[in-house]
């Protein structure tokens, strides 16, 4: 290298990088080649691409490679054997809770794989302006899950938990917010508001207004995440509603959860459907589930799923405090609640899988097991037999199948056993 020039090594540099991109482009599996997963024998089901059977999934240098009736053993590198498993796309959290350090209700999220065969998961509103910068450095660089986020128009999002942090409506300051949006729009999927009694006190719209005015200065077109649950008034409810945009998501959808008084002022009142709420339904506003410690409520989903404003998404919000409440709000488990509420296998995988990945606009990206996604999957398995389920509120219902996770593989790595060596998480 003595003597060489500067522009001439860098020539050669691009050449060379060139050279390597031209032959990692044609570098097509070849009959003999190894994948360096396969996932054998299980029953795969796809709602992304319709697909539902017997199938072997091969995965190479982390992606999915092939899904064919049979992958010859001789051809696998390592294998897992599924036979008589559930194989689904691995499952994508919406509304979770995964900040530890920074937010005082954090899990890591590598630590729910194991529980919830969750490849990616969504911060609902962990970090505000002020700690979103640690968050995408200490914690989303460090975690082998997946994780996006909604940033909480509170710049201090939930850290002071259980402090409310929108009592002093000065905490939401849409400049900063929308600035942040600017800036990380490949991570943010755009603004959570708790639009809770105990959370704003008594200023009614303003902190979902300020939101939504971060979300169309931002520059892209950010979502709205809503998270209700004892809301000040019965009015409030509706107008909440009336300001959603379509593709926002509303949350906790079906909480019981009552207001400061003890009055019931969520999406069914008076064991009745709000009108907003269909309205809201019918013009594209996403209904989440939000499980949570507080926010499942039986008798609401009863009357809200018939009534036309069943759940688009499925998702746990998982924290330290929900996890160790009555209602196991793991997401596997909250599936399985909804089966138990008349929703086919199908639709609640795909309200884990195919319908959370479009709205955090990463479809087909995840959320899908067709050839090029990233390896991302989940084997469960498919318990059969009487099962007891509680709600937030202290219901129970009775189902027939229980959904129970058995492996997770992320970028065609496993969490657990067969280990990979040299062990790497791409």
């Amino acid at each position: 290298m003595i003597g060489l020039s500067r522009r001439h090594f860098l020539g050669l540099a691009g050449s060379a990088a060139a050279a390597a991109w031209s032959g990692r482009a044609d570098a097509a599996m070849g009959p003999n080649d190894k994948f360096d997963l396969v996932i054998k024998g299980g029953d795969v089901l796809d709602p992304g691409q319709s697909l539902r059977g017997r199938r072997d999934i091969g995965i190479r240098w982390g992606m999915i490679e092939a899904i064919e009736a049979e992958i010859p053993p001789a051809r696998a590198s390592k294998t897992i054997d599924a036979t008589g498993r559930l194989v689904t796309p691995g499952l994508i959290d919406l509304h979770s809770h995964v900040y530890p350090y920074g937010s005082a209700i954090g899990i890591p999220a590598d630590e729910l794989a194991q529980f919830q065969c969750t490849t990616t998961m969504v911060s609902a509103g962990d970090a505000g302006v002020n700690n979103l910068a640690a968050l995408r450095r200490y914690i989303v660089a460090q975690s082998r899950t997946r994780i996006y986020a909604f940033v909480h128009i509170a710049n201090n999002g939930l850290s002071a938990f259980p402090v409310a942090e929108l009592y002093n409506i000065d905490n939401a300051q849409v400049e900063a917010c929308a600035m942040a949006l600017a800036e990380n729009q490949d991570f943010l999927i755009g603004v959570k508001v708790r639009m809770s009694e105990n959370v704003i006190y008594k200023h009614g719209l303003e902190p979902l207004k300020r939101g939504i005015q971060a979300c169309e200065m931002c520059g892209w077109p950010a979502k709205m995440m809503v998270h209700i649950g004892g809301v000040e008034t019965r009015e409030l409810m509706s107008q909440i509603l009336d300001l959603l945009r379509p593709g926002d998501v509303l949350t906790h959808s079906y909480s019981g959860f009552p207001n400061n008084a003890g009055v019931p002022t969520n999406i069914v009142q008076d064991g009745k459907l709000l009108p907003a709420a269909l309205a809201a339904k019918q013009r594209g506003v996403m209904f989440d589930v939000g499980h949570g410690g507080g926010s499942f409520d039986f008798t609401v989903a009863e009357v809200a799923i018939p009534g036309g404003c069943g759940p688009d998404t499925i998702s746990s919000d998982i924290h330290v405090f929900s996890g160790n409440s009555p209602g196991m709000p793991y997401l596997p488990n909250v599936m399985s609640k909804f089966m138990a509420l008349g929703l086919s296998l199908e639709q609640v995988v795909a309200m884990a899988t195919a319908a959370p990945a479009k709205i955090i606009n990463r479809a087909p990206k995840i959320g899908t097991l067709q050839v090029g996604a990233p390896g991302d999957v989940a084997i469960m398995e498919v318990v059969e037999g009487p099962v007891s389920f509680v709600d937030t509120r202290n219901n129970k219902r009775d189902g027939k199948i229980l959904l129970k996770p058995v492996q997770t593989v992320i970028n065609g790595v496993p969490f657990g056993r067969p280990y990979q060596a040299p062990f790497a998480v791409r």
